[in-house]
């Protein structure tokens, strides 16, 4: 490990990929990369966890692709030195800020999305200027097994590498000294990761999770609710980190939510065999997930087949804060649905947990949205839909409090793997003697009145 970072660093001092024409062929060379081995990617990701090509294409790589074209398209913006306002103060300079590569990156990959999330922050950081050690997942032993080939076979491992491997491997590399550390995946983990980030002072971004609520409102639009809410839950089967945890349903329409919500999922018909539903990815998930099915309180679905990973689309009713499904992130197929009465009363208990990763409102009134935006804090979300705003570049990604810290996608990115460095450039055609000795009265009262612009 640490020979693999002092070859990185050795390149990085090279200077090399401070040139925007190098960066943007590392960027075309990762997505021709890609792109013609799809296939190998597809039939990797489908022994993992029964994940279809369309399915795959459409949350994972599509998304790698639109980074990449909206880096290439972007990135001599983003990397143009900035100018900014010069204060009277230092009469006559002018004043800019220099984007530079933080150095020599480490990139820790989710299990989930192991592409998307593992690819999306090496293109921000491969178009600020750095090198990258990715650490894919190794839970999806046969996605970590394509990267890693297709990376060692058309990059150099001094500028992009990838290192296989479980615990032992990603403790080795957290000792070494890196200029940014990236992480996607849960709370607990975050913590260590964040923890060996402190002890060499090295800048730390956190991708995590949480329990993300979804608020349906009296006003809500119930059948396209239910329709995008249903599609966004059971994406990946429920293995999203910015699916709906759990639903706020006003108890006026939680009746017809419910219904609308069920012939939803009868209507999707999810199956492995319809290329629209994944396997839970491992036995230890599995048995997690199956544990808190509560059958006395199963709306839709609850049934489970250990030898094939499966649980179905499950909805759980009459759930209170107090129930084992709302004591920790779900991370899989169960629905439970809260029932309130009072849209205030029902801010305020979400309120009292940890800030979540996202926030979804179903509402066709302003008053309504604006409240519930206005009063929770969380990473991002949407309105009236679920899901889809990670799709949006231009849109930071990325949590608050135990649901991360620091964001990417697009310039965000760009930014998260950046130091802006501040530059005065001072001319030397006039200098005012009013800092120098002797000092006056005099002096202090025009430095006074200059500090006043």
């Amino acid at each position: 490990m640490h020979e693999i970072v002092s070859k990185q660093r050795t390149f990085f001092n090279s200077q090399k990929t401070k040139e925007l024409s190098f960066r943007l062929q590392q960027l075309k060379t990762l997505e021709k990369v890609l792109k013609q081995n799809e296939k190998l990617l597809l039939e990797a990701i489908y022994k993992d966890f029964k994940k279809s090509s369309f399915e795959t294409y459409a949350t994972e790589l599509a998304l790698v692709y639109q980074e990449i074209a909206h880096a290439k398209k972007y990135l001599s913006a983003w990397a143009r030195p900035k100018r900014v306002a010069t204060n009277w103060v230092n009469f006559p300079a002018k004043s800019y800020i220099i984007p530079e590569p933080l150095g020599v990156c480490l990139v820790i990959g989710a299990w989930n999305y192991p592409y998307n999330l593992s690819f999306s922050p090496v293109v921000a950081a491969i178009a600020a200027g750095n090198t990258i050690i990715l650490k894919p997942s190794e839970i999806p032993s046969e996605t970590s097994k394509v990267m890693y080939q297709l990376i060692s076979e058309h990059f150099d491992e001094a500028f992009f590498t990838v290192v296989e491997g479980g615990v032992a491997e990603t403790t080795e590399l957290l000792k070494q000294k890196f200029d940014k550390i990236f992480f996607t995946g849960s709370t607990p983990v975050g913590k260590i990761i964040y923890k060996a980030g402190a002890e060499q002072l090295t800048p730390v971004t956190l991708e995590l999770g949480g329990k993300s609520p979804a608020f349906v409102t009296a006003s809500a639009n119930i059948t396209m609710t239910a329709k995008r809410l249903v599609w966004g839950k059971f994406l990946n089967a429920g293995q999203t980190c910015i699916a709906t945890d759990y639903v706020m349903v006003d108890k006026a329409v939680e009746a017809k939510f419910l219904e609308a919500c069920k012939r939803e999922i009868e209507k999707a018909n999810y199956a492995f065999e319809n290329n629209n539903y994944v396997q839970i990815i491992n036995d230890k998930n599995f048995e997690r997930l199956a544990s808190l099915i509560d059958t006395d309180k199963v709306y839709y679905g609850g049934n489970t087949d250990a030898s094939q990973r499966y649980i179905e689309p499950t909805i759980l009713q009459n759930v209170d804060f107090e129930d084992a499904v709302m004591q920790d992130e779900i991370f899989g197929p169960i629905l439970p649905v809260i029932r309130y009465s009072n849209l205030s009363e029902a801010i305020q208990k979400v309120q009292q947990l940890p800030k979540p990763l996202s926030c979804y409102v179903f509402t066709t009134k302003a008053s309504e949205r604006k409240q519930i935006l206005n009063t929770l804090s969380f990473g991002g979300g949407a309105v009236n839909d679920t899901v889809m705003q990670i799709t949006n570049s231009s849109l930071p990604f990325g949590g608050v409090g135990l649901s991360g810290m620091g964001s990417y996608h697009g310039e965000a990115g760009f930014k998260t793997f950046s130091h802006y460095k501040s530059i005065l450039h001072k001319a030397n055609w006039l200098e005012l003697p009013l800092k120098y000795s002797p000092l006056s009265n005099k002096k202090l009262w025009w430095i006074k009145q200059f500090f006043k612009f």
